[in-house]
């Protein structure tokens, strides 16, 4: 048995793999993916008997984190052939691969899992909540154009979204040409595309969408509140008089919308990651807690946060005095805004004494992340 990183000329030989476990993956999804995402991710692997038999595969993106940028790591296909499970590959395939994002200093590593169970002994936790609903669409008089993106309206789709939507996100992935350019072959890829709705040549709204037969989906619909009539008939015609309706992802809030756990993340370097979150505006923070990460042994360490009133920026430090415990999924859950923090002192190992859980509540949760990826 041996555990390595293949290098960017081995990728393909992970298709074979990826065929046998996720079989409902389509062949065009799959030419798609080897021939765009497996350019510059990162693919590790277990091989015994001459073969790939467990394989994870990061997928980078550039994520924005308050005022800040990191290059962040998506894990996705985490798979093990059926007669090699039950031997522990994807947890040494998950240490490993933390291991090595921790020492390029990344604050943290995300997952959309098949189940809860699988990660939290890892340490992820939930941190996104999806607004998912379905509708079956309005007819509308809106005359709006409403045509499929191309490559050459990519830069135009990143300049819509960091015009009206980047400033409502805490936590978000940088959305710029080259991301849109790859979301446009993706939902090709799954028999669709991106519609764009303008007016002339503006664009006031777009989503991703994806066609089978008997299942439309949205992906995503960001449109600016006043062509709300232009999506539902959007909506309308997509279903193509099919009696179902459309399931959509990331819609906004509103009657009959489930917020359905998504996207579970890691704190990888946890120094860089507190650098990054602020302090609420007209609070001053000081505060020192131990931290205990079983896996990544060089975060347990007592940090020291300091900041505010002047600047709202976090200050890390080492220090030897503590004035309490946190384990690091509990920190993740708190930082992301997704427990509070009486939730989790009453997780095990925690202890949070009251004058620190005030200084905590100094510290601006990330509630407001938008991680729709979906590889």
């Amino acid at each position: 048995m041996q555990l390595r990183k293949l290098e960017i000329n081995e990728h393909g030989r992970t298709r074979t793999l990826w065929e046998k476990v996720f079989a409902e993956d389509s062949r065009e999804f799959l030419d798609y993916y080897y021939f765009i995402k497996t350019r510059d991710n990162q693919i590790y692997v277990i091989e015994e008997d001459g073969g790939v038999r467990s394989m994870l595969q990061l997928n980078p993106y550039l994520l924005q984190v308050e005022d800040r940028q990191f290059p962040c790591n998506y894990i996705i296909a985490v798979a093990t052939e059926e007669n090699y499970r039950k031997r522990g590959y994807m947890g040494e395939l998950l240490r490993k691969a933390m291991q090595d994002m921790y020492a390029r200093k990344e604050p943290f590593t995300f997952l959309m899992p098949a189940a809860e169970a699988i990660y939290t002994p890892y340490d992820f936790r939930f941190v996104y909540a999806q607004n998912q609903c379905e509708s079956m669409g309005t007819d509308s008089a809106a005359e709006l154009e409403l045509t499929d993106a191309g490559m050459r309206d990519a830069a135009d789709m990143a300049a819509f979204f960091n015009q009206y939507f980047a400033e409502k996100y805490q936590v978000c992935a940088v959305r710029d040409e080259t991301y849109y350019q790859t979301m446009i072959f993706e939902q090709q890829s799954e028999n669709g595309g991106v519609k764009l709705i303008k007016e002339g040549q503006d664009i006031k709204g777009m989503f991703a969408y994806a066609s089978e037969e008997n299942v439309v989906e949205i992906r995503e619909p960001l449109y600016l509140d006043e062509y709300e009539a232009q999506f539902q008939k959007a909506v309308r015609d997509l279903r193509s008089g099919r009696d179902v309706p459309v399931k959509i992802y990331a819609c906004r809030n509103g009657e009959h919308v489930r917020k359905v756990p998504i996207i579970m993340v890691r704190i990888l370097h946890l120094e860089t990651f507190l650098s990054a979150v602020k302090v609420k505006e007209g609070e001053r923070l000081s505060c020192s807690f131990a931290v205990l990460d079983s896996i990544i042994t060089k975060n347990s360490r007592v940090w020291k946060l300091t900041g505010g009133q002047d600047s709202r920026d976090v200050q890390v430090s080492e220090t030897e005095d503590s004035e309490g415990v946190l384990t690091i999924s509990a920190l993740t859950s708190f930082l992301f805004g997704y427990k509070t923090v009486d939730e989790i002192r009453g997780e095990e190992g925690v202890i949070i004494p009251g004058q620190l859980g005030n200084e905590l509540n100094k510290i601006q949760a990330l509630k407001q992340t938008f991680l729709n990826e979906i590889v």
